[in-house]
């Protein structure tokens, strides 16, 4: 795809080749660092602009300073959310659920699912989310001392809890798995046809809900209303398609990259297991270190900010990746530490549109180091292997075969 001119509007000196993309390796690569690789802009200027920082190939402004991005991800009125994701994919407007609405109608749905992923909520399901890891990781440990992480637990465990929140059965796990990481991860060819997919099966099981209600999270949405009447088949779709992206990838991936690191750092990975109370503070460490999602917004109104002349229909870059190694923020931002405390990292974004599911996220990556810890022993990257990783709007790891002795 040809990278699209710079506009006129942005001065030569603000120009970069750098693109979480390219620079963090969107192509797989072994052994990568995808997070270290976009580090780098720290030593740079606070805000520049990217040539090619889109699936797209669109250039976007890219805030590299964690306290700008708080900045610009809680205006919403200057940077909307209302991007359409998955319907580029797709090629048909469906903005997603409240994601990509900005207020008052973000509010409006907000407030509707705010229930459903509650604390209170997210407790109730902890049971059932514990008992999940401990039988895949006890499946795991009975069949030998070595095992594909991503393939064999990872996946496994995160769309069962997706599925198990959607009221299904866990029989059609690897295609939903499948369907994630073509949408994600996939070509020119493998996006679109995973999307039509995907909206396929929210329309199929949002029909059957209708049909046949259930106590869960799609019974509640068809027979849900906002401000006096019925969803419309368009925000059931809205909502299914986020439900179902977000609930997949980007916890597989965080759970992915944390045990790449427990797996190269032993002291570490003793540490938690002589003292488990640790692990819930290690868990925010390690969700600053290796955060998986790159968020987008767009410019409402020409606004000169730090310097820079963003216009109209610019897009603004606010990795969370880059926001979490910023050094004003942090001290030693590339270093690992998991006592520390004070934690404000960016993973789950800021403002408004902060993560809806961010306790469900973070309670299932806690409970899945908990269970495998527990039950696996001292653990490290199989020899003669290497974890593919990639960067991009998610960043990703795969093919992480660990073992242990």
């Amino acid at each position: 795809m040809a990278t699209p001119p710079v506009p006129d509007h942005v001065p030569p000196e603000m120009v970069s080749d750098f693109s979480v993309f390219t620079s963090a390796g969107m192509a797989p690569t072994p052994n990568g660092d995808p997070h270290a690789a976009v580090a780098c802009v720290h030593s740079g200027p606070p805000i520049f602009y990217s040539r090619s920082n889109t699936r797209d190939g669109r250039g976007a402004w890219v805030i590299t300073r964690a306290s700008d991005q708080r900045r610009v991800l809680q205006d919403a009125e200057t940077f909307s959310s209302n991007r359409r994701i998955f319907a580029s994919a797709l090629g048909e407007d469906l903005p997603m659920v409240p994601l990509e609405l900005d207020p008052p109608a973000h509010g409006v749905f907000r407030s509707l699912l705010n229930p459903l992923l509650s604390p209170k909520r997210v407790k109730e399901l902890e049971p059932a989310v514990r008992e999940r890891a401990s039988a895949l990781i006890d499946r795991i440990a009975a069949s030998g001392k070595s095992c594909d992480v991503m393939k064999d637990f990872a996946f496994p465990f995160t769309v069962n809890i997706f599925l198990r929140f959607l009221g299904l059965p866990d029989d059609r796990l690897d295609t939903f798995a499948g369907w994630a990481k073509d949408l994600l991860h996939g070509d020119d060819v493998r996006r679109p046809a995973a999307a039509k997919t995907i909206l396929a099966f929210i329309d199929e099981l949002a029909a059957m809900r209708r049909k046949e209600p259930a106590d869960d999270f799609m019974t509640f949405i068809v027979q849900a209303k906002v401000e006096g009447r019925w969803l419309t088949d368009q925000e059931v779709r809205g909502i299914g398609v986020l439900v179902f992206i977000a609930g997949l990838d980007t916890v597989a991936a965080a759970i992915g990259f944390d045990l790449a690191y427990l797996a190269r750092n032993l002291k570490d990975q003793q540490l938690l297991r002589s003292e488990p109370d640790r692990i819930g503070l290690a868990t925010e460490e390690l969700l600053r270190a290796y955060p998986t999602i790159q968020l987008i917004r767009v410019a409402t109104k020409d606004i000169d900010f730090e310097g820079a002349p963003i216009r109209k229909g610019d897009y603004v870059s606010c990795a969370t990746m880059i926001a979490n190694r910023d050094p004003a923020e942090f001290e030693c931002p590339n270093t690992v530490d998991l006592g520390r405390e004070d934690n404000r990292h960016a993973a789950f974004g800021y403002g408004p549109h902060r993560c809806l599911g961010s306790h469900l996220a973070r309670r299932e990556i806690v409970i899945g180091l908990e269970e495998w810890l527990a039950r696996i022993p001292q653990f490290r990257i199989k020899k003669g292997t290497a974890p593919i990783t990639s960067g991009g709007h998610v960043f990703g790891i795969e093919n992480l075969i660990l073992d242990w002795f």
